[in-house]
């Protein structure tokens, strides 16, 4: 069975009135990288959050290595959330909080509630902590606080975060779409890494098809919450292209 597997997922909100994803399928082989293309309000977020369940589907399947995510107990769902890392748009970090304790946010799942309120990790998560900022050059950053760095910066605290769990699957939701251009190619190539080098499962929403085209193995292309393509980078044309974001739209290449 493939690493990720998703069945006929729908997910319907305002009592049936809005339709965000409808009889999604696709499969994700263990070490792919999978790239979720469409317009804003396509079903992308909402997609990676029915993979992790943090948002509940209304119907369907999710597999994580034959292990069926969409029937787990909201208890085992959390231990299996440790095997999957979370990068998301606004970085989601404790602003007043240090570099290195956001970082160590990572393996929450893993410690005691009492200690790690209190900020007691193991001296091994220190360690692992500061070899994960090493990874994307922020070790001289570890004791400055989260507000005080760049969008680029903060964005690759959370990706030393992610990597703080392990994970065997990471979903990254738009994780470049309040970047500059330059600073976005800094953060897909530490995704990028993460993915060639740890063998690292990667599914990510991108707003810019040069991007996807760039850093995807693969493409799934949303339209209303349906799949629309499916398939190599270089098979979207200019007419697949129009189908995905609509006829008036023009694709803008992000260098």
């Amino acid at each position: 069975m493939a690493h990720v597997v998703v069945e006929n997922l729908s997910k319907i909100y305002e009592r049936g009135k809005v339709r965000a994803l409808w009889n999604v399928n696709f499969s994700v082989e263990k070490g792919e990288f999978l790239v979720l293309i469409g317009l804003s309000g396509s079903g992308k977020s909402t997609l990676l959050r029915c993979i992790n369940r943090l948002v509940e589907p209304t119907s369907g399947r999710v597999f994580l290595n034959g292990l069926e995510l969409t029937r787990l107990s909201p208890r085992a769902m959390r231990r299996v959330r440790r095997r999957i890392g979370m990068i998301f748009q606004q970085f989601n970090l404790v602003k007043r909080a240090t570099v290195l304790q956001n970082v160590l946010a990572g393996r929450l799942g893993y410690t005691s509630t009492l200690p790690s309120l209190l900020g007691w990790f193991p001296k091994r998560d220190i360690q692992r902590a500061k070899e994960c900022l090493e990874r994307v050059g922020l070790l001289d950053k570890m004791y400055v606080r989260a507000d005080q760095l760049s969008g680029g910066q903060q964005q690759r605290v959370g990706i030393a975060r992610a990597l703080m769990q392990e994970p065997e699957l990471l979903l990254a939701d738009e994780p470049v779409s309040a970047l500059d251009p330059a600073t976005s190619h800094s953060v897909m190539q530490y995704i990028e890494q993460i993915n060639k080098e740890d063998g690292v499962t990667v599914i990510a929403s991108l707003h810019f098809l040069s991007l996807a085209r760039r850093y995807g193995q693969r493409i799934l292309a949303l339209r209303a919450g349906e799949v629309v393509f499916d398939g190599p980078p270089e098979a979207i044309d200019d007419r697949k292209f129009k189908e995905i974001y609509g006829e008036e739209a023009e694709e803008v290449e992000i260098r």
